[in-house]
């Protein structure tokens, strides 16, 4: 059985342009519809995905395309209808990342009244709203009517050529076999591929190693021992 690792490394933050964005068939529906904004059908889109899938990065495409304030589900708690409004008249876009974790009564608020000020709002999730625990029913009513896209993890080929764009675009060249190498023994996860990239960049610089299967291995090992 592969093991499943988890990186926990001291680098850069990503970026998330939308050239970095790799298209697959997981991420192909819901980059359509960030295309197709602003012509949505309804004041917000529900979008979700598993960890790692790349929804976080689609969302920070949407987002810098409609000048969009990003918050938190959690930054909604304790926001009177005041301080939602005064969001909505600053902001005629907004993005709510993990926004199953935001209070219902809050969100209803602010869905309602982007709507009244034909705004739009992305709503980034692991889970559809269909499999939220709504208690509210008119917040219910309003997210049934929202169109849901959901993001896949990504595919063995997907993370092979994110693997292959992070080393072009570091200028590293990988020895045969390392990408496969790498993709089945790594976490699906297009995040974690940025990370191993980094790791073996910086390896191989500090040890004046090329980028081979030995040293692949030798970097999963160091990370899966920094994570035991």
């Amino acid at each position: 059985m592969v093991r499943q690792l988890t990186f926990d490394l001291a680098l850069p933050p990503p970026t998330y342009a939308r050239i970095d964005l790799v298209p697959s068939a997981g991420n192909r529906e819901a980059l359509a519809w960030i295309d197709r904004w602003p012509d949505w059908p309804a004041p917000a889109l529900a979008l979700s995905g598993p960890p790692g899938s790349g929804k976080t990065h689609l969302g920070r495409i949407w987002a810098a395309r409609a000048g969009a304030l990003v918050l938190d589900g959690g930054d909604l708690a304790g926001k009177t209808v005041a301080d939602l409004t005064a969001l909505s008249e600053a902001h005629a876009a907004m993005l709510v990342d993990r926004a199953e974790r935001a209070p219902e009564r809050a969100l209803f608020h602010l869905y309602n009244l982007v709507r009244e000020r034909r705004g739009h709002l992305l709503l980034v999730s692991e889970l559809p709203p269909a499999h939220w625990r709504i208690t509210l029913p008119d917040l219910a009513s309003r997210l049934r009517a929202a169109p849901a896209v959901a993001v896949l993890p990504p595919d063995d080929d997907l993370l092979g050529s994110i693997i292959l764009k992070q080393l072009a675009d570091r200028q590293l060249h990988a020895g045969p076999g390392v990408v496969q190498y790498l993709v089945a023994r790594m976490e699906r996860s297009a995040e974690v591929a940025r990370r191993l990239v980094a790791a073996l960049d910086r390896r191989a610089l500090a040890e004046r190693r090329e980028i081979d299967r030995r040293l692949a291995a030798d970097v999963l090992t160091e990370l899966a021992g920094e994570t035991s």
